[in-house]
């Protein structure tokens, strides 16, 4: 299974999320979209128009999840050196690995990253 997570900021635009996910996944299919729990709403209009499922992830459970990007903005806001990569691993599952590591988009409103494993 891979997974796309997402992290990004209140009011980002389905554009913006389009975007990175494009620069990110590079031509993979993905199976599912993950992102916490309160960017759900921000998400589903993405994951509607892709027909995947969307994985609410919890805050705590983020928080537990060792990333290789170590943005000192997520870690304050988040507890995670990056919402996408936690995002996407825990989505994936234990044993998960990264397939790309986040992906900022062009406004810089959204990241995106890869991860691929058997939830």
């Amino acid at each position: 299974m891979i997974v796309a997570g997402f992290g990004c900021r209140a009011g980002t635009p389905l554009a913006s999320l389009q975007a990175v996910l494009t620069l990110a996944a590079d031509s993979r299919a993905i199976d599912a979209l993950a992102t916490p729990e309160d960017r759900q709403p921000l998400l589903a209009p993405l994951a509607e128009a892709l027909a995947l499922p969307l994985v609410p992830i919890a805050p705590d459970a983020l928080a537990t999840i060792e990333t290789p990007t170590r943005s000192a903005v997520s870690l304050a806001a988040r507890r995670t050196g990056s919402v996408a990569e936690a995002a996407a691993l825990a989505a994936a599952g234990p044993g998960a690995r990264l397939l790309a590591p986040r992906c900022i988009s062009p406004d810089r409103m959204a990241t995106c990253a890869i991860a691929e494993g058997t939830p």
